[in-house]
């Protein structure tokens, strides 16, 4: 999870996230070497007393700036497009999450299993815990197992909700009357927290999101103690 002072991404918990992590440092590399070519070009055009009293035209220098940015926005769209089919890309997926937002929870259905739903709440100030995250914890967290390919299906009741987890490069729109789905692969098991990010109304809290990543062997173990 995020903390002060944490300037950079999270840590990846999923291929997906490394990947835009990369997108990201691929992109912010670009912007350094034109910001860098830009203030080069802008000293030298301040401080050059040069002139050229017979220069009428520069058709060569005006190809070379016209091609050059598009050149530029290809190396750009070219990963940013591959990335943007690979968080689409819906593989086989060996279990599926059902989630609808609430003002202000969310509810979630394991679909595989026959009975398995429950509410998650945000754990109010005066009844957290000594270890709990204010305004992140909930008192119902997701179990799901690593090394697995997860499905979520999200819709919502009420208004617009957005399901984000920063750790795994999730965020999709709850929308009512709609079903959106995403899926995510995680690496290794901890404790990975998001947060709704829309503004869905008057008392907006936050609408915190826990999911708690098992081996199967606890997974499975989990499922039978609650069906």
């Amino acid at each position: 999870m995020a903390t002060w002072s944490n300037l950079n991404f999270q840590d990846s918990a999923s291929p997906l996230m490394e990947q835009l992590t990369f997108f990201h440092d691929h992109a912010l590399l670009i912007l350094i070497m034109i910001t860098v070519l830009i203030s080069y070009l802008m000293y030298m055009l301040f401080f050059n007393y040069f002139t050229n009293r017979y220069l009428l035209s520069g058709q060569m220098i005006e190809i070379i700036w016209t091609i050059m940015p598009a050149i530029i926005l290809l190396f750009i769209a070219f990963p940013s497009l591959r990335l943007l089919y690979l968080l689409d890309e819906i593989n086989n997926p060996s279990l599926t999450l059902k989630t609808i937002g609430h003002q202000w929870y969310w509810s979630y259905e394991y679909s595989d299993f026959t009975n398995l739903e429950f509410d998650s709440y945000m754990i109010p100030i005066n009844e957290m815990a000594p270890n709990n995250f204010r305004l992140l914890d909930v008192d119902n967290r997701i179990i799901l197992p690593i090394k697995s390919q997860i499905r979520i299906i999200i819709s919502a009741t009420d208004v617009l909700h957005s399901w984000t987890i920063p750790a795994l490069g999730v965020k999709v729109d709850a929308s009512p009357g709609r079903l959106n789905q995403t899926n995510f692969y995680m690496y290794r098991p901890g404790l990975y927290y998001g947060q709704c990010s829309e503004i869905c109304g008057a008392n907006h809290s936050f609408m915190p999101i826990v999911i708690e990543s098992t081996t199967a062997k606890t997974f499975i173990q989990w499922i039978k103690n609650n069906i």
